[in-house]
C-alpha cells in the first residue's frame, strides 16, 4: 500500500483516459451501498475531477442526497489501481468543461456501440480528498509518450527562424509531423465577422482543403473555437463528421442552392482519434490548430499539453509577424510595364452577397479574401496596376476589414495558396514584406452580380 500523500492526481493521469472503465461506489443516507461503472472520470486540476453524468440512475441519487464517493481507476499502462475518496461539489451543463467531457464521450459511445444511448447530461464536479494505490508490475503501454519536451524544444528552435507568415503556417505542421509523427494535421484561421474559421493550410491530405470553412461550434474544431478550450476524442464518432454537421448547418441556414461555394474540408473520413487546441492571444481567439490520426488512442494528454504550448508560441508569433511597422517594410520592386496579353479571355464573376469570386464558372473563393481578389482586378482592369501593399488593403474600406485582429495576411495567404491550386494564369507573388504582385497571364473579362 502507498501512502496517500505521495500520491497526487497529476501523476495518475493516465488511470483518466478511459481506456479502463472506472468504479464508481455510493451509499444512500440509510447506509445501502451502490456500486456501478463510469463512462468518464476527467482531470480537472490537481485536486478536482469530474465524472459525467449520463442517468438520473441510484449512483446520481445517492450523490445528491450524500455527497461522498469513491472511485476506483486503473492505468492501462502498468495495471496499477487506484481508490479515489472524493466530495461532490456542483453539476456543469455547458461551457469548456462540458464540451471537452461531452466530446470524449462521444468517441466512448460510438466505439462500445453506445451512440443512441451515451448522452452526457452534465459534468459533475468532485474535490479530491485522498488517493490510495496499489501498483502493478506489468507494462500495456501502446504508445511511446516520452520525448514530448525533446520535440517541443526541436519545433520551437525551428518555428523561431520564420521571417513570415506563410512559412511560419507551413512550418508548423512540418515540424508537427517530423517530431511528434503526426502525419494529419491542419491549421485554420478564426474570421470574426462571419464567426467562421477558415483552413489556411493543411498537410498529409490528398487534398489540401485550401480555403474550406467551418462554422463555429461545428464539430470538434467549431467546439474548441466556441468554448476557446482543446478538445480530444481517442476513438471513431460520428457525431463529428465535418461532412454530415455542415451539410446541417447549410440545410438550417438554407443555404444548399449555394452549395457548389463550399470547399470540402480535408479531414479524414472516419479518424480514430482527434484534438483540437485553440491558438489565443490576448483572449482573442486566432485560430484552431487541428491533428488527427486513423489510429484510436493516438493522442494523449500530453500531446493535448504540448500543442497547447505551441499554440501559445504560435499566437505570440501571429501577433510579432503583423505587426512589423509600415516604416520598416522593406522596398519595392519597381513595377514593370504589362505585356500584351494573348488568347481567350478569362471570365471573373463576382457575387456581391458574400464576395464569392469565380474563374470561368469555377468557385475560387469568398468573403474577405473574395474582396481582396475582386478589389486587386478592378485595379489591374481600371488602372493598369498590378503592384500593391498590405498597408492600401487595410486602408480599402470596401473590403470589409475588421478593425482589430483583421488577419490580412492570412487571407492574403489563403488568396494566394487558391489561385496555386485553381488557376495557372493568375498568381500571387510577394515582392518584398508587405508588398506583393499580381501576375496576369491571359486577358481577363470582369463581370458582377448582386
Amino acid at each position: 500500500m502507498t501512502a496517500p500523500h505521495t500520491i497526487t492526481l497529476e501523476s495518475i493521469r493516465d488511470c483518466l483516459e478511459g481506456v479502463i472503465p472506472s468504479v464508481i461506489a455510493t451509499c444512500s443516507p440509510d447506509g445501502l451501498p451502490n456500486i456501478a461503472y463510469l463512462s468518464q472520470v476527467h482531470f480537472v486540476d490537481n485536486r478536482h475531477v469530474a465524472l459525467s453524468f449520463q442517468f438520473f440512475n441510484k449512483t446520481r441519487e445517492n450523490i445528491l442526497a450524500n455527497p461522498q464517493a469513491v472511485v476506483q481507476v486503473v492505468d492501462h499502462n502498468t495495471a496499477s489501481h487506484y481508490r479515489l475518496s472524493l466530495r461532490y461539489l456542483h453539476t456543469e451543463t455547458e461551457g469548456p468543461l462540458f464540451e471537452k467531457m461531452k466530446g470524449k464521450l462521444a468517441g466512448i459511445a460510438s466505439h462500445t456501440g453506445m451512440s443512441k444511448v451515451f448522452r452526457l447530461l452534465g459534468a459533475d464536479v468532485y474535490e479530491v480528498l485522498n488517493i490510495e494505490g496499489i501498483r502493478g508490475n506489468c507494462s500495456l503501454s501502446y504508445f511511446h509518450t516520452s520525448g514530448r519536451l525533446t520535440a517541443l524544444r526541436a519545433c520551437s528552435s525551428q518555428l523561431a527562424k520564420c521571417a513570415d507568415l506563410d512559412t511560419l503556417l507551413d512550418e508548423t505542421l512540418a515540424c508537427l509531423n517530423q517530431h511528434f509523427s503526426i502525419d494529419y494535421s491542419i491549421l485554420l484561421m478564426f474570421d470574426k465577422l462571419r464567426q467562421h474559421l477558415y483552413t489556411v493550410t493543411s498537410f498529409g491530405y490528398e487534398n489540401s482543403g485550401i480555403g474550406s470553412e467551418i462554422p463555429l461550434g461545428t464539430g470538434i474544431i467549431g467546439v474548441a473555437a466556441r468554448e476557446r478550450t482543446p478538445i480530444r476524442i481517442m476513438y471513431s464518432t460520428g457525431e463529428y463528421s465535418y461532412s454530415r454537421a455542415l451539410r446541417d448547418n447549410l440545410q438550417r441556414g438554407g443555404a444548399l442552392t449555394h452549395i457548389e461555394t463550399e470547399i470540402p474540408f480535408p479531414g479524414l473520413k472516419a479518424p480514430g482519434s482527434q484534438l483540437a487546441v485553440p491558438i489565443i492571444s490576448n483572449d482573442d481567439l486566432l485560430g484552431i490548430l487541428y491533428v488527427e490520426s486513423p489510429l484510436d488512442m493516438r493522442f494523449t494528454y500530453k500531446d493535448e499539453e504540448a500543442l497547447l504550448i505551441l499554440g501559445e508560441q504560435l499566437a505570440l508569433a501571429f501577433r510579432l509577424l503583423q505587426q512589423v511597422p509600415e516604416t520598416l517594410l522593406e522596398k519595392r520592386r519597381p513595377e514593370t510595364p504589362l505585356p500584351v496579353r494573348v488568347g481567350e479571355a478569362m471570365v471573373i464573376r463576382h457575387y456581391k452577397v458574400d464576395n464569392s469570386c469565380f474563374i470561368d464558372n469555377d468557385y475560387l473563393i469568398k468573403g474577405v479574401a473574395g474582396a481582396i481578389f475582386w478589389k486587386l482586378l478592378r485595379d489591374y482592369s481600371t488602372l493598369n496596376r498590378t503592384d500593391f501593399s498590405n498597408r492600401e488593403l487595410r486602408l480599402d474600406p470596401s473590403i470589409g476589414l475588421p478593425e482589430i485582429g483583421d488577419n490580412l495576411e492570412a487571407r492574403l495567404i489563403l488568396l494566394q495558396k487558391r489561385l496555386t491550386e485553381r488557376s495557372h494564369c493568375l498568381r500571387i507573388e510577394k515582392t518584398g514584406r508587405g508588398r506583393f504582385r499580381l501576375q496576369v497571364e491571359r486577358p481577363v473579362r470582369l463581370e458582377e452580380s448582386a
